[in-house]
């Protein structure tokens, strides 16, 4: 049985051409949106693979013919780094996140540091609201605060803080919602209605 399983030896990568590239540009784009940033570093990372038992030159060739497909992408719309980070900035704040870790997300996505200072400030212009509504999503998530028994709140409330502070969200913010006394007041809190203190 040992011998049918004999290790399968694994076959050289294949070296990185143009059409390649272009052709795992248009998959990965396919699939997932991205930042200008983040395809420059998938498509890298191909072309490190396949420059490993290739001649000296084939990193440098590479990294050009990515530069290149870029800067394509960018002067056709198919990529917007603007476009993007909007996009995704909505999207995680949608889904609970801070403004804190909506920029450290950003930036590992390869949106430029000016790009995501831009982004968080529109975002800020849209007002406290969205913040509270973020922080609303979150405890939903989560099951934290109003959607815990009234009589385990108590015994959670420290942890229930933490994990917002954890988050990226002030401790006056975090305070204000898990007081919500039902998820009904939570839900009014996350529409932008007032508190039921």
């Amino acid at each position: 049985m040992a011998e049918s399983r004999k290790a399968r030896e694994r076959k050289p990568p294949r070296p990185v051409t143009a059409a390649s590239l272009e052709n795992a540009a248009v998959y990965y784009l396919s699939r997932f949106a991205s930042s200008s940033g983040n395809l420059r570093r998938v498509l890298m990372r191909k072309v490190a693979r396949g420059a490993r038992n290739a001649e000296d030159g084939q990193a440098e060739a590479g990294a050009q013919m990515v530069e290149a497909l870029i800067a394509r992408y960018l002067d056709k719309g198919l990529l917007n780094d603007r476009a993007y980070a909007a996009q995704a900035a909505s999207s995680l704040a949608r889904r609970g996140a801070s403004r804190y870790s909506i920029a450290g997300k950003l930036a590992q996505k390869g949106v430029e540091s000016e790009l995501v200072t831009q982004t968080i400030a529109d975002l800020n212009e849209e007002g406290e609201a969205t913040e509270l509504a973020a922080a609303c999503a979150l405890v939903r998530r989560r099951r934290m605060g109003a959607y815990r028994t009234p009589e385990k709140r108590a015994d959670f409330r420290d942890k229930d803080l933490a994990s917002l502070a954890r988050a990226g969200f002030r401790l006056d913010l975090a305070r204000r919602v898990l007081r919500a006394k039902d998820i009904e007041a939570l839900e009014r809190q996350a529409r932008g209605g007032a508190d039921d203190d």
